[in-house]
């Protein structure tokens, strides 16, 4: 797929010493990285030899049969597609290196030494190997009958872009100033660390941590491969880890302590790691701090098809349930704290919510009991109150009292159906016409569906937003906002209605997720709270009613007639272009190849997900405006859109380029998995 790269990281079985076997081994799974469509297969450090050699590794014999059958390799590289990286310990003028070796197609591309050699504890790599920082600039090794730059400051570039690969070795990577962190300064975006590193407890966490940390502030693909099954057991043990990790996540990773050889693959999104070099100024800032000399050698790569990398249908949703739950704590208590902070900085005010039993005001609703009890207030502070219009339901109507009971705040009722039936008639609405109460409004608007339009719809979100204010201002209150990020990105909210409030706590927090707080709340605080198990069964009805508005009348038998996704579409499918195009500044076309990655057909054809991405993109430049003046509210995770954070945008910037963009996309093929979600080749 455009955009990506192919990572294999592949962990042979060893022979100590045994160079013809370790070799046959490295082919067999080269040549199943070729299967898969890689670009770049990394083995572990000295994986020709053997790691665990000790002095043997000064002997002729060896040596010679490691020169010797890396030539075999190269010879053998002719017919492969992926580079390999492959290790080995090699002479150069009077000493001897531990080295990666580069091969593509028939050639010896470049040959990398390990810079830092480990000689604590059970480490002992300077009694063989001399560092490579002995090498001097634009140096070149002869092996065999092929000649190839050799040093620390090799990186090597596919003509795929973006694509850019470094290499340390093992130790490398634990030192505070590691040869990668000079390499993505100078462009590198993907870094192959080939390691043996035995196994000691609680070992494979810190490898993750180190790996993930340089990642993340490299901006970077690092691939980690450690030695495996064969090497000797005399004094230490080998247990086959490998993993690639992208941007401070963890990808995948191998079966520790198989005892077969075994290959893990992953896509890396090089546009991702583009974008966010791009976006983080720091990034660039630092790297043009720290350039060093540089040899860059050129090999080629072919686009991969399809993609062998989970897509996740909900990206602001952990996958892992522990995490999730971290998550949503975490959350809850950036916006109860926010809310607090301001109520501090205003002398305790009370808290003025409108409540119609839906997610958003329900989970603004908890978010406001949580602050209350942080400033020490009483929760009959948080005054709720209701505001029947045209197409509020009984249920809502219901769940709406029951959570402001169990919840200990104030409750009332403040019905808009009159003030809205008067303000349409002063204004002549079609829909006024010849009724004089509201019974009569509700049924000519059920037989004349038609007149339920945008003005009929929005006077009363502006009515309830005048209420709100003044009975704020009667009571010495603070208007408390409802809207989400997943409304505010597409506009889904009346200009001068619920699109104004005082504090905004939901404007971080993604329709998707706010299901998820209010269902851990239910189970992990709920307990806590006044009426608990009143509180806990009202939550759930309001996570089992259909999103929606409530602002045309109910049919007769009083089934809600407005359903907000039947409308502007699915949230699940709005959150993911949103993560996408805001996060990750992908192109359309890119995110209508993840979203055929992600959902299954069956789900979602391919018309119907360039439709509704047709509908997001128009929505989110449309409704820039009503974003330019939103009210201050908390920043919760990796994506917001307040105008004096995260986004800003003209109002009237054009669409056109994106809407070409899905217009001529044709989904790309996709990687067939199993049950576990790895690629089948």
């Amino acid at each position: 797929m455009k955009g990506y790269a192919r990572i294999a990281a592949a962990v042979p079985s060893t022979a100590v010493a045994d160079v013809d076997a370790n070799r046959k081994n490295i082919l067999s799974l080269w040549r199943e990285a070729d299967a898969a469509c890689a670009n770049v297969v990394v083995f572990p450090e000295l994986s020709l030899s053997g790691y665990s050699i000790r002095d043997l590794c000064m002997n002729t014999s060896l040596l010679d049969a490691c020169e010797t059958s890396l030539a075999s390799l190269i010879d053998a590289s002719s017919s492969f597609e992926p580079i390999a990286i492959v290790g080995l310990p090699i002479r150069y003028k009077q000493g001897l290196y531990n080295v990666a070796a580069v091969i593509h197609q028939g050639k010896l591309l470049g040959v990398v030494p390990k810079a830092y050699l480990p000689n604590y504890r059970e480490f002992e790599e300077a009694r063989w190997f001399r560092t490579g920082f002995d090498v001097p600039a634009d140096s070149v090794i002869i092996v065999d009958r092929f000649q190839a730059p050799f040093g620390l400051d090799l990186l090597f570039q596919s003509t795929l872009r973006d694509f850019i690969v470094g290499i340390e070795i093992c130790e490398d990577t634990w030192v505070q100033t590691p040869p990668s962190s000079l390499q993505v300064s100078n462009g590198a975006t993907v870094i192959c660390n080939l390691s043996a590193s035995n196994f000691t407890i609680g070992k494979a966490e810190l490898r993750r941590l180190l790996a993930l940390s340089m990642s993340d502030r490299g901006k970077c693909a690092y691939v980690y491969v450690a030695a495996g099954p064969g090497e000797s057991s005399t004094d230490l043990s080998f247990d086959a880890d490998a993993f690639i990790c992208e941007n401070g996540s963890l990808l995948c990773e191998s079966k520790r302590f198989a005892r077969t050889g075994q290959l893990i693959v992953q896509d890396i999104d090089l546009e991702l790691l583009a974008f966010e070099r791009r976006s983080t100024n720091t990034f660039g800032d630092c790297a043009s701090q720290h350039q060093s000399s540089t040899r860059t050698v050129q090999f080629t790569s072919r686009q991969t098809q399809g993609l062998v990398r989970t897509v996740s249908k909900t990206p602001f949703l952990p996958r892992d349930p522990k995490t999730l739950s971290n998550r949503c704590w975490e959350m809850f208590e950036i916006q109860s704290n926010a809310l607090a902070t301001r109520m501090a900085a205003i002398g305790k005010p009370k808290l003025v919510l409108g409540v119609s039993g839906g997610l958003d005001s329900t989970h603004a609703a908890l978010v406001a009991a949580a602050a209350l009890d942080l400033q020490k207030q009483p929760r009959t502070d948080l005054v709720c109150i209701t505001m029947p219009g045209f197409g509020t339901s009984d249920g809502t109507r219901s769940n709406a009292e029951s959570l402001a009971v169990a919840l200990g705040a104030s409750f009332s009722e403040v019905g808009i159906s009159d003030a809205s039936r008067t303000v349409l008639e002063a204004i002549e609405h079609p829909a006024s016409r010849n009724v004089s109460t509201v019974e009569q409004l509700i049924e000519q608007l059920r037989q004349h569906p038609e007149l339920g339009d945008v003005t009929l719809e929005n006077v009363q979100a502006r009515l309830r937003t005048l209420l709100l204010m003044t009975i704020a201002n009667q009571q010495g209150g603070l208007v408390v906002g409802t809207g989400d990020l997943s409304e505010k990105a597409l506009g889904w909210s009346t200009y001068a209605g619920d699109h104004i409030a005082m504090y905004d706590v939901n404007a971080g927090v993604p329709k998707t997720l706010i299901q998820f707080v209010i269902r851990w709340v239910a189970n992990e605080r709920a307990s806590n709270w006044s009426d608990s198990d009143t509180l806990r069964e009202t939550l759930f009805a309001i996570l089992d009613t259909p999103i929606s508005p409530e602002l045309l009348p109910a049919d007769a038998d009083g089934q809600i007639a407005q359903l907000t996704e039947e409308r502007i579409g699915p949230y699940e499918l709005h959150d993911f272009f949103l993560y996408h195009f805001v996060r990750h500044g992908a192109r359309a076309a890119r995110i209508l190849d993840l979203a055929r990655v992600a959902f299954d057909k069956s789900q979602y054809d391919d018309e119907t997900l360039k439709k509704w991405l047709v509908v997001f993109v128009k929505r989110f430049f449309m409704h820039q405006f009503k974003r330019s003046c939103t009210a201050d509210g908390p920043k919760v995770g990796t994506v917001a859109l307040s105008p004096r954070g995260d986004w800003r945008m003209p109002s009237d910037a054009k669409p056109d380029n994106w809407l070409a963009d899905i217009a001529s996309w044709r989904a790309a093929g996709v990687v067939t998995t199993d049950d576990s979600g790895k690629a089948l080749y």
